[in-house]
């Protein structure tokens, strides 16, 4: 339940970010990467799943990334959940920005808007030969691009390579302008992501909704929670 004071915190904001992470889609049934129930903390193959992510598995073998892909991170029936919705709502009622970790396509399937999916989607696929962007469902039946036989792969930031330049400059910017930080379901272990909470105005209030406690050299709010019961009754005014 969210409190009376809280509830003020978002209805006298006029620019809103919400930092989310992992945390926020395991309501959904997609399992997150650190926590004891985690991809990475459960995984039984015989490399780290660091590696199955990373562009030097894709380069090399790209049947086994394939294989890893289809395994363990597409869940296509997944449904957005309060969290998503709620979060939504305030994007397209109150302009908040979302900036997220997640790569599942759930804000995209609650209808967010200003949205910064800071390491990509699933659901955005192309051809590594050609260029051409193809639908998420072929890939899900073959790694191979029919039009010219070169490999899909997914439009995320795997390990070893770069960020996208343009997600980046929206999120500094979004961050800067915001007078309401919300971060949720995330550690704020994973940098560069972690490292936006620098780019925020001095006078901006921050509040951290996640069952992990957080640490920030600054003052801020932290509700240990589950966000879902939060946001079930955080009103959007």
């Amino acid at each position: 339940m969210i409190s009376a004071e809280l509830q003020s915190k978002f209805d006298s904001a006029n620019n809103i970010v919400f930092m989310t992470g992992a945390g926020i889609s395991t309501p959904s049934g997609i399992p997150d990467y650190r926590s004891k129930n985690g991809l990475y903390t459960n995984d039984k193959s015989d490399k780290p799943a660091e590696y199955y992510l990373s562009s030097e598995c894709l380069n090399r073998e790209p049947e086994v990334f394939y294989d890893y892909m289809m395994k363990n991170m597409y869940y296509p029936d997944a449904k957005p959940n309060v969290i998503h919705e709620k979060q939504a709502a305030f994007s397209k009622q109150k302009n908040a920005t979302i900036i997220t970790q997640n790569i599942d396509g759930l804000y995209q399937k609650a209808g967010a808007t200003n949205l910064v999916e800071f390491h990509g989607t699933l659901f955005d696929v192309y051809c590594q030969k050609c260029g051409q962007h193809v639908d998420y469902h072929d890939y899900l039946k073959s790694m191979t691009h029919e039009g010219c036989g070169g490999v899909l792969r997914p439009n995320i930031v795997l390990y070893g390579e770069g960020l996208d330049a343009n997600a980046i400059s929206q999120s500094v910017t979004a961050m800067s302008n915001a007078d309401l930080v919300v971060i949720v379901g995330t550690s704020m272990r994973v940098y560069p992501f972690a490292g936006l909470i620098d780019y925020r105005a001095n006078d901006a209030e921050v509040v951290a909704i996640n069952q992990e406690q957080l640490s920030f050299p600054f003052p801020f709010t932290m509700i240990t929670d589950d966000a879902v019961n939060l946001f079930e009754s955080l009103q959007v005014n």
